[in-house]
C-alpha cells in the first residue's frame, strides 16, 4: 500500500473502560506510545454500544502492533462534541474525536489535514460526495466515518386502509395526506420541526423544492424565492390543514416522530435507516420511497456524515495515520455500517455492500447517496445557522405566519456569521 508516511505502529485496547470514563488514558511503556480517541456512541442499549465495536477493532489492531497503546472514550452524542470542545479549550485536545463537526477546528489550524495522516489509498477511497464535504477551503480536514440518508417512509397497513398509493410528488402527498387524515391517522404527515434535528427535515424540504440552504456556488440562499415557496406551502397545505398530527411541528422533535410512527401512529415521515429496525421491532409493516418533490419525485437528498478528526496539538501524525488507516479497512467500514444501519463512507464498501444480499434493505438509502446534498459544514458559520434553524423554522409554518420574513430572519443570522468567515 503506497503510503505518505512510514512507521510501524500498534495499538492496545482499553477493554472494560465504561463509556463514560474519560481522560485517565492507558500507560505505555517507554518506548510507547498512546494515542487518545473520543468516539460518539451509536447504540441504543449496553449491549450495542459503540464501546464494544471500538474494543473490538482496537484488540484486533494491538495482535499485529504492540507499540502503541489507543485509549478509547465514548460519549452519547448529547455529549460528545461539548466534552471535546471541552478538552481543546483546556488545552487538552485528544488526537482523534469522532464527532459530529470539523470545521471550526480546522479554522484554528488544529488539525492534521486528510492528506497528512492518511495514505493514498485510503483517501482516494471516500466516497466524493462525502470528501468534498469534508473539505474548507479545498482542503480536507474532516474525515468521513459513518453516512446516511432519507427516504420517505409510509405505513403500508393505514395506506392500505386510506385507499393511496405512495406519493411521488407534494400534491400526492397533500391527498394522501388527507385521506389519512379522515381515516382517523394520528399524525398523516409528521413534520418534526423541533429543536433537536429541525435543520435537517428543513433541508430535506428545502431540496425537495429545488432550494437549499446555500446556492450554486456556497453563498446562504435560506430566503430563497424556492424556499419560500416550500415552506408556504407546507402551512398552507399540510400544517394549516391539520394534516400533520396533534404537536406543533415546532414543538415535534425526530425521536418522538420516529417512536410514533414504530408506534403505527404516523402515515408517512422522512426517516434515515435506523427506522427501519425500529418499526419493524414493533411489527410496523412500512415502505420507503424517494422523497416527493415540487412536480415529481425530488432530485436530490439530504445526505448526512459524522466526522473523524485528527489533532495536532500531541504530534502523533504518523501513529494516527496507521491506526486510521486500519480504521477505514473495508472489513472495518462495512462491519460498523452494518451494526448501526448506517452507510459505508468508502466506495469499496459502498460497492460490496450494494450487491451483498444481506445489505439489501440498505440499498434504498445506498442509492440515495450519490443524489445527496450534505449540510454547509465547511463553513465555519454553519453551527450558528443550524442553531437558529432549530431556533426559527417552527414559526415558518405556524398558522398566520410569513414564512418569508421567517426564513429572512435566519439568513440574516447566515449572513452575519458568514461575514465572519
Amino acid at each position: 500500500m503506497q503510503r505518505r508516511r512510514t512507521g510501524t505502529i500498534a495499538v492496545v485496547s482499553a477493554l472494560g473502560m465504561t463509556a463514560v470514563l474519560g481522560g485517565c488514558g492507558l500507560t505505555g511503556d517507554s518506548d510507547g506510545v498512546t494515542l487518545k480517541l473520543v468516539a460518539a456512541d451509536y447504540g441504543d442499549s449496553k449491549d450495542n454500544s459503540s464501546r464494544k465495536y471500538w474494543d473490538e477493532l482496537v484488540e484486533s489492531y494491538e495482535a499485529k502492533n504492540p507499540d502503541v497503546q489507543v485509549d478509547v472514550t465514548v460519549y452519547s452524542w448529547n455529549d460528545v462534541d461539548r466534552k471535546v470542545r471541552e478538552m481543546v479549550e483546556a488545552g487538552e485536545a485528544p488526537d482523534m474525536a469522532q464527532i459530529g463537526a470539523y470545521s471550526d477546528y480546522a479554522d484554528k489550524d488544529l488539525l492534521y489535514r486528510a492528506d497528512d495522516v492518511l495514505s493514498i489509498p485510503v483517501q482516494a477511497d471516500f466516497v466524493s460526495q462525502l470528501a468534498a464535504a469534508g473539505q474548507v477551503n479545498g482542503v480536507q480536514y474532516g474525515l468521513p466515518f459513518a453516512a446516511s440518508t432519507r427516504v420517505l417512509f409510509y405505513n403500508k397497513t393505514l395506506f392500505d386502509k386510506a385507499g393511496v398509493q405512495p406519493p411521488k410528488s407534494w400534491d400526492d402527498l397533500a391527498e394522501a395526506a388527507e385521506a389519512l387524515e379522515e381515516k382517523g391517522v394520528k399524525y398523516p404527515y409528521a413534520l418534526p420541526l423541533g429543536a433537536e434535528e429541525a435543520q435537517a427535515e428543513t433541508m430535506q424540504w428545502m431540496l425537495s423544492g429545488e432550494g437549499g440552504y446555500t446556492d450554486d456556488v456556497g453563498t446562504y440562499s435560506v430566503d430563497s424565492p424556492q424556499n419560500v415557496t416550500t415552506f408556504t406551502w407546507l402551512r398552507d397545505e399540510l400544517v394549516g390543514k391539520g394534516l400533520t398530527g396533534p404537536v406543533a411541528p415546532g414543538k415535534l422533535n425526530r425521536a418522538d416522530a420516529f417512536a410514533a410512527f414504530a408506534a403505527g401512529d404516523v402515515g408517512m415521515l422522512n426517516g434515515h435507516p435506523s427506522l427501519m429496525k425500529m418499526a419493524s421491532d414493533k411489527g410496523v409493516k412500512y415502505g420507503m420511497v424517494t422523497t416527493p418533490g415540487i412536480d415529481g419525485e425530488s432530485k436530490n437528498t439530504l445526505g448526512v456524515s459524522d466526522w473523524m478528526t485528527a489533532f495536532k496539538k500531541n504530534g502523533h501524525r504518523d501513529e494516527i495515520g496507521d491506526f486510521l488507516d486500519f480504521v477505514y479497512s473495508e472489513e472495518n467500514v462495512l462491519d460498523f455500517s452494518r451494526e448501526y444501519d448506517l452507510l459505508p463512507v468508502t466506495t469499496s464498501a459502498s460497492r460490496t455492500m450494494s450487491t451483498a444480499p444481506e445489505d439489501e434493505n440498505l440499498k434504498p438509502f445506498l442509492d440515495e447517496l450519490l443524489l445527496s446534498e450534505l449540510y454547509p459544514v465547511g463553513k465555519t458559520s454553519w453551527a450558528s445557522v443550524s442553531a437558529d434553524v432549530k431556533k426559527r423554522i417552527g414559526q415558518a409554518v405556524a398558522t398566520g405566519a410569513s414564512p418569508k420574513e421567517v426564513l429572512g430572519q435566519i439568513q440574516a443570522t447566515a449572513m452575519k456569521a458568514g461575514s465572519a468567515e
